[in-house]
């Protein structure tokens, strides 16, 4: 699913691609490691910059660690429950071993510091909405159009976490809620090859009739979406903000939403399963404060500090 990114945001093709693939959470960090730890011996760089939370975050974060190269963290201080899952793990590893953490918000900052991190943790803004503004010009409406959709008529809907998905009994709660939802309003849902894997095999299929379910689509064809729709309901952690930046609101069906800004100001819902119907009707506040995640400057700032400290 990658190439479809690379395509869309007309990113530069990578000077390497590892070529991992997917599989089990330990056997992809290793052969991350083994892979990167080749690209960092011939390359030699004076520091190495990791993003968010992913497997590849952490092994990018350890083959820095293990080589004694400057390590720097964009998206430091996040903390979501439940800590067993994979992406909290991956962080909180990260954020221990990195010289230098760029922060998208103050929460997250404030987070560092409950744990002892102070030293060279920057708030600099979130470079997911440096994305947002930098390409909002180019987003498109083929899709929206395609499905002869009206304005502020539709929900869209996302949903991929392992433990809304891969519990039958849970992914079976939250379908009954969608499908009550799609007796009063369209959704429109990209579904995951995880999700579509899970909803075969659980026999879910009667719930999705009036459900209209999509390919996975690139950034600029779901931002334009996103603008468009009514509300969004999802267990994303970027697509929550990225419906903040487009003033939309979200129902997030997570354990934590990580974001808690926009949670506990109530601009987004944090969900169970059993109350999904109710809090997508719910009313929501119009606005929060502007420049929880900055003012898409994030990138200009980190590159600025990097070149300071060097």
């Amino acid at each position: 699913m990658s190439d479809i990114f690379f395509k869309s945001l007309k990113i530069k093709k990578p000077d390497y691609n590892l070529k991992i693939g997917s599989g089990k959470h330990g056997e992809m960090t290793g052969k991350i490691m083994t892979e990167f730890e080749k690209v960092v011996e011939k390359e030699k760089p004076d520091l190495i910059l990791v993003y968010g939370d992913t497997n590849t975050t952490l092994a990018g974060a350890l083959v820095a660690a293990k080589s004694k190269i400057k390590l720097a963290h964009v998206e430091a201080g996040l903390r979501m429950f439940p800590k067993t899952m994979p992406e909290e793990i991956n962080r909180v590893l990260t954020d221990r071993i990195s010289d230098y953490l760029f922060c998208p918000t103050k929460e997250c900052v404030n987070n560092l510091k409950k744990e002892g991190i102070t030293k060279n943790v920057f708030f600099t803004g979130d470079v997911m909405y440096d994305l947002f503004l930098h390409t909002k010009k180019n987003f498109t409406f083929d899709t929206y159009k395609k499905l002869k959709l009206t304005e502020n008529d539709f929900v869209i809907l996302t949903l991929h976490r392992d433990y809304n998905v891969d519990d039958k009994k849970r992914l079976m709660v939250i379908v009954k809620e969608l499908y009550k939802i799609s007796k009063k309003i369209k959704i429109i849902f990209p579904i995951h090859p995880r999700t579509q894997k899970r909803v075969n095999e659980f026999k879910l299929n009667q719930y999705f009739e009036n459900i209209i379910c999509i390919e996975p689509l690139d950034y600029p064809e779901l931002m334009g979406l996103v603008l468009k729709s009514w509300k969004i309901i999802t267990d994303s952690g970027g697509l929550q903000k990225e419906s903040y930046f487009a003033g939309k609101h979200s129902v997030v069906i997570m354990y934590d939403a990580g974001w808690r800004e926009l949670t506990d100001s109530k601009y987004n819902i944090l969900s169970t399963p059993e109350d999904l119907y109710q809090n997508v009707y719910k009313k929501n506040p119009p606005c929060v404060n502007s420049g929880i995640f900055g003012y898409g400057d994030a990138g200009k700032k980190i590159v600025r500090i990097i070149k300071e400290v060097k």
